[in-house]
């Protein structure tokens, strides 16, 4: 029988703060003194108060995953903490399904694929190197850029110096995020900038609450995106596209997949009809994405699955806004995770998607998978 080791991150409940002393990765000249930070104390009273566990799941998904993956095999839950090299060890299990997105630095999330391959224990997703590459968004629009991969104009931004920079070479509006993050985490819809005082501001705050550099980046007004890829090779098919119906967010917000709209508007008891899957838009265009979709998971890497999210210029041409090696798998419905929701679209389960995944990378590695218990 195959033995599956689990690696994920659980998030602690309820979420938590990281208050002031956001997480410390290297690389960043703190533009912001304590006057400049307490002027800044109102914009502090924001969503990004609670995002720090954003990118770790429930235990909900965390039981759903290892549900679908005992039709596979023995699961040994391998909770991605301080001591998981040495129960990793311990347990040795042919193959280890891996979607844990680490906590501190700039490499989290290649912490569990380079322990894999230093262990010598193979495991589904990404390696180390996309995974650290895909978190980085400037790295990743280099690398998109020299395969002649569209997307925005970028200036990375680590001291007020590149502000300045940023406000004379790029053209606005101009939109900023944080460089290291995921799942929204630290984009609302102040990082829409529409002046060189706004992009200031709002820089020099993101600087100081998540002490890493910020991607400015071109505003791109089009409709956004979200498209799914299952398989390696030749055989890796996109899933079905999910376009974002920003006239469904509440009066006068701004277009934007921000924290309001993934984790604020759509909860508590208030569902928006954000998500149309799959896109309703004309086969040139769609046939467009599926290719700058396919042509970005290869750039960058990417195995076994991904979610690459794209928006459309002025003239409707799609742009690669990032690239998720270990996107998100959440098993409600309601939820709205796109990467399920595509495969239900395709006609599969939440259990055939996780077990698509692990059947795909056990073909790549040549691991021939059991049964579970029945």
């Amino acid at each position: 029988m195959t033995r599956i080791g689990f690696a994920y991150n659980q998030r602690p409940q309820p979420l938590a703060s990281m208050g002031a002393g956001a997480r410390d990765d290297a690389g960043v000249a703190d533009p912001a003194g304590d006057a400049e930070r307490a002027s800044l104390a109102s914009l502090a009273l924001a969503p990004e108060a609670d995002d720090e566990y954003a990118e770790w799941d429930v235990p909900e998904t965390i039981d759903a995953v290892e549900r679908a993956l005992s039709a596979l095999g023995t699961v040994i839950r391998l909770e991605a903490t301080e001591d998981f090299s040495e129960r990793l060890r311990a347990e040795r299990p042919d193959i280890v399904f891996n979607m844990a997105e680490g906590l501190n630095g700039v490499n989290r999330e290649a912490h569990v694929p380079a322990i894999c391959e230093f262990v010598g224990i193979p495991y589904t997703a990404s390696d180390p190197f996309t995974c650290a590459l895909c978190l980085d968004k400037a790295r990743t629009k280099e690398v998109l850029q020299a395969h002649g991969v569209r997307t925005a104009p970028w200036v990375l931004v680590r001291t007020r110096a590149d502000i300045r920079i940023a406000s004379d070479v790029l053209t606005f509006p101009v939109f900023v995020k944080p460089l290291h993050e995921g799942s929204s985490k630290g984009i609302t819809e102040r990082n829409y900038c529409r002046t060189p005082a706004e992009l200031r501001e709002t820089c020099t705050f993101l600087l100081a609450r998540y002490r890493q550099p910020v991607l400015a980046e071109t505003y791109l007004p089009g409709h956004e995106f979200t498209a799914a890829v299952l398989g390696n090779g030749k055989r890796a098919r996109v899933l079905p596209v999910v376009r974002l119906k920003f006239d469904s967010l509440p009066e006068g917000a701004l277009p934007i997949y921000g924290f309001e709209a993934k984790w604020v508007w759509d909860g508590d008891g208030t569902t928006l009809d954000l998500y149309e899957c799959p896109a309703q838009v004309d086969a040139k265009l769609a046939r467009e994405l599926e290719r700058v979709t396919l042509s970005a998971f290869r750039a960058t890497g990417c195995r076994d699955w991904a979610r690459v999210d794209l928006r459309l210029d002025a003239d409707g041409v799609p742009h690669v806004v990032e690239v998720n090696p270990l996107p998100g798998v959440l098993p409600n419905p309601a939820d709205n995770s796109c990467l399920p929701m595509a495969a239900r679209t395709a006609g599969l389960s939440y259990d055939e998607l996780i077990q698509g995944c692990v059947r795909t990378a056990a073909e790549r590695l040549g691991i021939a998978l059991g049964r579970g218990a029945a």
